[in-house]
């Protein structure tokens, strides 16, 4: 009998059995595919050894006049502008106290004091400030309040604590003097969904008499787009916030009507997405309070004027305006494409474009019946949108159509429904791919990835923990925030390099079951004759394993033993660079079935690799 050559299709297809799925791939991990043929992905690098506090849910990149190239990232607990390496917190401030409004009350032999502040409107993990402090006249000196604090746990409505960073003694009997100012920073988020449950929670008539019903409290999630050199951002629900980067690193943001006070008019107050359009450049709040007043409307579009982010009422001298959607409940995202802004509610699709004055912006459906399950669940990439829905996923290119998708029952069937919002999308252009990060069933943070090629109109998945995703023509490569609270370069070196320790990247794909002669009698493999690159390996000697899953039956499950006598796997490793790269000649085997699997894996630090077409060798071993 003939080398049989081992040809897969490109992609990953887990909408039939494994038998079914015949001549494809059926799982993988940390694998991609490059001209029909899976390759392991590239490493990350953390970009500096600082970090951020909290989860980064946002991350935006631009540069200044002076060509200085800056992150915003937005996590659950700050806001702060990465230049070279560092976070620099710029948080806007909420409130300010007049001096003598805040007094300390400390306990001998406990580091944590009482704070009193009239209507502070502090909630528990806020951040303050405090200066102007006096000792209390032990342990607890000036040099140990005057700094940033975060708020403990059940805070009243006059009074709060702090735990401090020395522990007071029975001289401490001050409260601070009357020079104190506390700078409280905007109130903070959750870091994912949280159930509330009671009552009060959920809709009117929801849940069982007398035990309320249940509703979620939305994670923390900013919006954030560059005016010129410029910042405006917000978070969902919150206000409208700009950062001038003439005023450097270590100013704080200020809300648009404080930054521009002699020019804000009517500036939203509350809004639930940011965005800057590249036509004419117009900033844009999607869900947002109405003109004059402070009714929220979550399904109401606002604009400044041209050229303007202070400017938002209307005149007959101004290109400022609103319109309203009427398909839907909520706007949930939105984004700029080629000449028109798209804008998803929770059940439509609508294309925004600048008609001028009166109207200036108008509003045309262009789809409707579908889902989007966040904010940031959409990329753009090739003139074409795409999108994450509920159940499935969704492309716009002209006309709104239901995405191909060879992995939608794996990804949707493996959901933590309870999480969409953490749901984010990003491209990596260099191989033509969107990758979209989602929780699985039994996880509430994100630990899931999907991939689509829309070069190759393939799927692949693997799982991989990520915040936030961004790829930027500034950079070289993408760049993604982490659950170790900083940034990395995505496709960097061959190993995880997002702490101080060096990690290996697992990586692996099989295929699925396949035929040996049709089926109708069984084969032994005696032989394999890999064919394999490890281009790009900084190991001395890279390697990886193939082995051999043998079947007797489709529905039987893999034999037991594996192998007759002998072994049904092997490593295929590297034993020269150059001028031709050389690796195994042949694995020897015993595996005998009527099915076969097949699967790459590799462990090591310092390995990539490409898989070619393998060859096996075998005879006819009988009938069944």
């Amino acid at each position: 009998m003939p080398l049989q050559k081992l040809q897969f299709k490109p992609g990953v297809n887990r909408e039939n059995t494994r038998y079914t799925s015949e001549g494809g791939w059926y799982e993988c991990d940390k694998v991609r595919f490059r001209q029909g043929m899976p390759e392991k992905i590239g490493g990350w690098v953390r970009i500096s050894d600082f970090t951020f506090q909290g989860v980064c849910r946002s991350l935006h990149n631009w540069a200044t006049l002076g060509s200085q190239k800056l992150i915003g990232v937005g996590t659950n607990l700050k806001f702060y502008i990465e230049s070279g390496g560092v976070y620099n917190d710029v948080t806007p401030l909420r409130e300010t106290t007049s001096a003598g409004n805040v007094t300390f009350a400390a306990a001998n032999g406990s580091a944590t004091l009482t704070i009193t502040d009239a209507g502070h409107g502090a909630i528990e993990g806020d951040f303050v400030t405090f200066s102007g402090a006096a000792s209390l006249g032990g342990n607890i000196t000036a040099d140990v309040l005057n700094q940033e604090y975060r708020v403990g746990p059940a805070p009243t409505t006059n009074t709060y604590t702090i735990t401090a960073t020395a522990t007071a003694n029975g001289s401490d009997t001050g409260n601070g003097g009357s020079s104190v100012v506390g700078a409280y920073q905007i109130n903070t988020g959750p870091e994912y969904v949280i159930p509330l449950v009671g009552w009060g929670a959920g809709s009117w008539g929801t849940g069982v008499w007398g035990t309320g019903g249940t509703s979620p409290q939305s994670l923390r999630i900013w919006s954030q787009a560059n005016f010129g050199e410029d910042l405006i951002f917000g978070p969902r629900g919150g206000g409208v916030y700009y950062w001038d980067a003439t005023s450097g690193l270590n100013a704080r943001a200020q809300l648009v009507a404080d930054a521009f006070p002699t020019t804000a008019s009517n500036v939203p107050i509350k809004q639930n997405l940011i965005l800057v359009s590249d036509v004419n450049r117009f900033v844009f709040c999607f869900g947002v309070n109405s003109l004059g007043t402070t009714t929220f409307d979550p399904m109401l579009v606002r604009w400044a004027d041209q050229e303007s982010v202070s400017n938002w009422t209307p005149a007959a001298n101004n290109q400022a305006g609103d319109l309203r959607l009427s398909n839907g409940s909520e706007i949930v995202a939105a984004t700029q494409a080629r000449q028109e802004v798209l804008v998803w509610t929770d059940s439509a699709l609508y294309s925004l474009q600048y008609v001028g004055a009166p109207a200036v912006w108008g509003a045309q459906l262009v789809g409707e019946n579908i889902s989007t399950v966040s904010q940031n669940c959409v990329a753009y990439a090739n003139g074409v949108a795409y999108w994450m829905g509920k159940d499935k996923f969704y492309k716009y290119d002209g006309r709104t159509q239901p995405l191909r998708c060879d992995v939608r029952r794996y990804v949707f069937d493996d959901f933590n429904t309870l999480q969409y919002e953490q749901v984010f999308a990003g491209t990596n252009e260099s191989f033509h791919e969107i990758w979209w990060f989602y929780c699985s069933s039994d996880a509430q943070t994100s630990d899931r990835y999907v991939v689509y090629n829309y070069q190759q109109d393939i799927w692949y998945y693997g799982t991989l923990e990520r915040t936030a995703w961004l790829d930027s023509g500034l950079r070289n490569t993408p760049i993604a925030a982490t659950y170790s609270n900083n940034i990395v370069n995505h496709e960097q070196g061959t190993d995880n390099n997002q702490t101080t320790t060096p990690a290996p990247i697992a990586a692996n794909i099989s295929s699925a079951q396949f035929d040996i002669e049709d089926g109708h009698q069984f084969a032994f493999i005696w032989r394999v004759i890999p064919d394999i690159t490890f281009d790009g390996s900084t190991a001395s000697s890279p390697a990886a394993t193939m082995t051999l899953l043998p079947l007797a039956n489709s529905g039987a499950g893999y034999n037991s033993p594996l192998s007759e006598g002998g072994s049904n796997n092997g490593a295929i490793t590297r034993s020269a660079v150059l001028p031709v790269e050389a690796f195994t000649q042949q694995l020897n085997t015993r595996v005998r079935g009527r099915q076969l699997a097949v699967k790459i894996e590799s462990t090591e630090e310092g390995v990539t690799w490409q898989l070619g077409t393998p060859r096996i060798d075998m005879r006819a071993d009988g009938r069944r």
